[in-house]
């Protein structure tokens, strides 16, 4: 995420750069270790970017002595997670941070902020990038006929070797994976989607023909999944649309009608009910805030007030107001609107969320929320969700291991994120609710 000088510091796990769920880092190309060199299977991964606080399993309910604190590394200038509200001085006053960010509704300066003309974020904040995977046609540069070779013999014949497709197809990232499929199309001359979904078959099958889509295309066929046929699945349209960068969002739209010939935006529109329907109308316009975007002050306090008061000691909740501020800010404005709005009102935002809706609605912006604030912690909650209660949702558990396994630097801090909510290792907790190959992948893809 990027710093926004003058506006108090966001209470922030210290994550690596995150954005949306997959808005993860360009890996270091030309070369990655493990491609083009060791045989497959030996692939190195990179540690953590640092330490985290999340190292340690919990010990006491927030509030409690021995709580381990979250937030940033020491110094960073706000109180631990599950701490009170930091409160901070009127605009302009003393302690004030100072800060170059214009403020966009006038009224000259704030908090030493020079008054500029009015623009519009989006005009004015450079655009990020597609995460690596989201744009077509791009792959990893190297010599993938090792592991091209490899995945033949483990299907070629009589019989299949699992393991080695487990070996190889669960260590290369996005480019990598879209290099080596590319390589056994032109080098074996078959397609290897084919060969794989002829060769396995259950929750095992699924789970390789996800990776082997690359995390584009395992969305557009997921967002199609969940609008087509009767019903919709919602816990799949939240995961692929919720929280995007706006690249991604146009990448899989695109994608989306290449593929099917059909517009995204209306088989989602046609698929939902009204108050729903608005939410990812204005979400699948892709255009967010940039997290590039500098953060006003005063903007944020606006937008605290302005949900406080569509939400608040009203019979029927001004959804639209409240569907727009979410749907427009960047993940940095996010963190800033729930600190503001808990120390104005003192009530979390979450739960404030909670309280005043309900159902799928209450889900999406709930997921955006918790996106924003501590993304590790909302996905460790959501690997949660597919295995809690009675028998394992699989469907969700493959769809949510897999989108999780393109990031690995993310990856590391959910694992903590889960000891640390849960006071269990993820993987053994995947390893006890599954079985056979498709355990051995999932647990391959968790490593």
């Amino acid at each position: 995420m990027s710093q926004n000088p003058g506006y108090p510091p966001q209470n922030q796990p210290p994550y690596p750069a995150y954005g949306a769920p997959q808005g993860f880092p360009q890996p270091p190309y030309p070369q990655q270790p493990g491609f083009g060199g060791p045989p497959p299977g030996q692939y190195n991964r990179p540690p953590p970017a640092h330490p985290g606080q999340y190292d340690r399993a919990p010990v006491a309910p927030p509030g409690q002595p021995g709580y381990p604190p979250q937030g940033p590394p020491p110094g960073a200038g706000y109180p631990p997670y599950g701490g009170p509200p930091q409160q901070f001085p009127p605009h302009g006053g003393p302690g004030y941070p100072p800060g170059p960010q214009p403020g966009p509704y006038g009224g000259g300066p704030v908090g030493g902020y020079p008054q500029q003309p009015l623009q519009h974020p989006m005009h004015s904040a450079p655009p990020a990038q597609p995460s690596p995977g989201y744009i077509p046609g791009q792959v990893a540069p190297g010599d993938f006929q090792r592991e091209a070779d490899a995945l033949r013999k483990a299907m070629k014949g009589f019989g299949t070797d699992e393991k080695a497709l487990v070996q190889i197809l669960s260590q290369p990232d996005a480019l990598q994976m879209a290099g080596i499929r590319q390589t056994y199309t032109n080098y074996i001359r078959r397609d290897l989607y084919k060969d794989v979904k002829s060769e396995t078959s259950g929750y095992f099958r699924d789970s390789l023909l996800a990776v082997i889509d690359g995390p584009l295309m395992h969305d557009v066929t997921s967002a199609r999944e969940a609008v087509k046929g009767i019903g919709t699945k919602e816990w799949l349209l939240n995961d692929v649309l919720v929280g995007r960068s706006n690249a991604d969002l146009k990448s899989i739209k695109a994608t989306y009608e290449r593929t099917y010939g059909r517009s995204l935006e209306k088989d989602v529109k046609d698929d939902l009910s009204y108050e729903t329907q608005n939410l990812f109308t204005m979400i699948l316009r892709a255009d967010r805030h940039e997290e590039s975007f500098p953060i006003d002050p005063r903007a944020i306090e606006e937008e605290a007030r302005s949900l406080h008061s569509a939400t608040a000691a009203r019979m029927r909740n001004n959804v639209q107001e409240v569907c727009s501020i979410f749907a427009r800010s960047s993940d940095n404005e996010l963190r800033a609107i729930n600190q503001a709005f808990t120390a104005r009102y003192n009530v979390s935002l979450e739960k404030h969320i909670d309280k005043e809706f309900s159902g799928h609605m209450k889900e999406a912006l709930l997921q955006m929320l918790r996106g924003a604030v501590d993304p590790a912690m909302r996905d460790a909650e959501l690997l949660e969700d597919c295995m809690k209660g009675m028998g394992t949702k699989d469907v969700k558990l493959v769809s949510r291991v897999v989108r999780l396994h393109w990031n690995r630097a993310h990856k590391d801090q959910i694992k903590r994120a889960y000891r640390h909510r849960y006071g269990k290792d993820l993987i053994e907790r995947v390893r006890g609710e599954t079985s056979g190959d498709y355990q051995r992948f999932m647990v391959a893809l968790l490593q």
